[in-house]
This record gives C-alpha cells, structure tokens and sequence, in this order.
C-alpha cells in the first residue's frame, strides 16, 4: 500500500513525471509557484515512487479548495485516490479550513461522494 504524506518535499521532475503519465498531453510546468501557495497538498509513495498527490488551495480564510487529484495509471481503482483526498480533507481540517470544495466532471461525481462530498450547485465563469 503506498504511503501517504502531508506536505512533503517535492521536485518538479517527479510531479511532472506522475502527470505525464495521469494527464495526457500534460506539459513540463513548474509546480513551485502552486506550491508557494498551497495550504496542503499530499502525496503517495510506493517504494520511494510517487504514484498520488492532490493539493489543496485555499482563499486564506476558512475557504479550501481540492485540485489536481492524480494516480499514476498503475495504482488506480485500488483506493488510493480516496485515501489522498480524505487525508487532504483532513490536512486543510487541522490548518482552519471550515469548506471543502471541488469541481468535478458528471463523470466522478461516483468518486468524490466516495470520498464524502455531496453536489450543490455552483457557477462558473471560463476566463
């Protein structure tokens, strides 16, 4: 079972390596600037390998916000995914936050109830 860690160090190669792999078509990028400003973020590790991470954004008040929940193909549909986003949960938790929000496609609404959120209605505006 990999390990989960709150807030651990991170290199862009490896998080750019586990993206690559989850995200088709995912570009280099550098993850310092999300970091910076993060108020968590937790990844998985199996032998040393990132394999799961998911961050959690944040408006600096009681507001957070879970982004980017990625599983390396090879470890998906064993629940790892569940296992990040409710560490996540409780990471932002233990750091004030009081609202956990996600965006999600129709198509996870079956994993993020998993994971303890419930639909409500919400806006969105493309920029």
């Amino acid at each position: 079972m990999p390990e989960l860690e709150v807030r651990p160090a991170l290199a862009d190669a490896e998080l750019n390596a586990l993206f690559a792999a989850a995200w088709p078509g995912h570009g280099e990028v550098s993850f310092a600037p999300v970091l910076e400003r993060s108020l968590a973020w937790v990844t998985a590790r199996r032998e040393g390998r990132l394999v799961g991470y998911v961050n959690v954004a944040w408006d600096g008040g009681v507001h957070a916000f879970v982004l980017d929940t990625t599983v390396h193909p090879d470890e998906r549909r064993r629940g790892l995914g569940v296992r990040l986003v409710r560490s996540a949960a409780e990471a932002a938790r233990e750091r004030g936050a009081q609202w956990l929000h996600v965006d999600y496609e129709p198509h996870l609404e079956p994993f993020y109830r998993q994971c303890g959120f419930r639909p409500t209605a919400a806006g969105l505006l493309a920029l």
